[in-house]
């Protein structure tokens, strides 16, 4: 009888041991599976700044993620793609990186860094190698509400203003919308005539947003584009603002997105 109970002690007490650890190991595992990408960078298009982010950034912080929004020179594609590539770099790991916009032909471009792990497009461009923006906003007729100018005798392209809410944001505020407008950045139309020398969504897992009342981007360029590449696409009933009109619904496909990847 000693003898059997000096087996089984131990046993028992190996048994509690491990059951101990499970608890205190599982949770953590649980953690890390839950996030595992925590760093977002987030590229502005084309008639806007990084400050339309704001709504999108607050939701993805308060999820834990690391959030760095990237402010484009926009004087050529080179120039933004550079500028987002020297963002990556400072990311201490894996990162999603997204683009609206203009902002996705740069985040094609620049996607090819070790650190991106997947691409999200809101209401953005995806060009493939050798291709342009012009090429794809020529793919189909412009919306009348479309407040795109011609480029000025610098080269410069602007929004009209009288054409901004209805164009580009008829689901914000007029009074924001306005702002929006009126604090535009000088636009290089190199940025829409220079074609990509590279195409991430290619090599990289790809989700996007169509903004389904876009009249800047027209729905039906987005969904081509998206059907080629073979992107996870959600359709959100929004304007080309869609990240600043319905930022919940961006954002998750974001986080989406950031806990899919393997």
């Amino acid at each position: 009888m000693k003898t059997k109970l000096s087996i089984q002690k131990p046993a028992r007490v190996g048994t509690l041991a491990m059951l101990l650890l499970a608890v205190i190991i599982t949770p953590q595992k649980v953690s890390a599976q839950a996030q595992k990408i925590k760093n977002v960078v987030l590229v502005h298009g084309a008639f806007a700044d990084g400050s339309g982010w704001s709504a999108v950034y607050a939701i993805l912080t308060k999820k834990g993620y690391k959030v760095t929004v990237v402010q484009n020179p926009m004087t050529s594609l080179e120039d933004d793609a550079a500028t987002t590539k020297l963002a990556v770099d400072k990311q201490d790991g894996p990162t999603i990186l997204v683009g609206h916009s203009y902002g996705g032909a740069v985040i094609t471009q620049a996607g090819d860094h070790p650190k991106v792990a997947a691409l999200v497009y809101v209401a953005a461009f995806q060009p493939d190698k050798g291709e342009t923006v012009l090429q794809w906003v020529m793919t189909a007729p412009p919306a009348p509400e479309s407040g795109i100018l011609n480029p000025d005798e610098k080269g410069m392209v602007y929004y009209d203003l009288a054409k901004f809410h209805a164009g580009f944001g008829a689901d914000i505020p007029k009074a924001q919308a306005e702002f929006m407008a009126a604090s535009q950045g000088a636009f290089n139309v190199k940025g829409f005539v220079t074609p990509l020398t590279s195409a991430a969504w290619k090599t990289k897992p790809s989700y996007a947003v169509v903004s389904t009342e876009d009249k800047t981007l027209v729905p039906s360029i987005q969904k081509a584009m998206y059907k080629r590449s073979n992107t996870k696409v959600t359709e959100v009933k929004g304007s080309h603002a869609v990240f600043i009109s319905h930022p919940e619904q961006v954002a998750k496909v974001i986080t989406d997105a950031a806990t899919a990847v393997k």
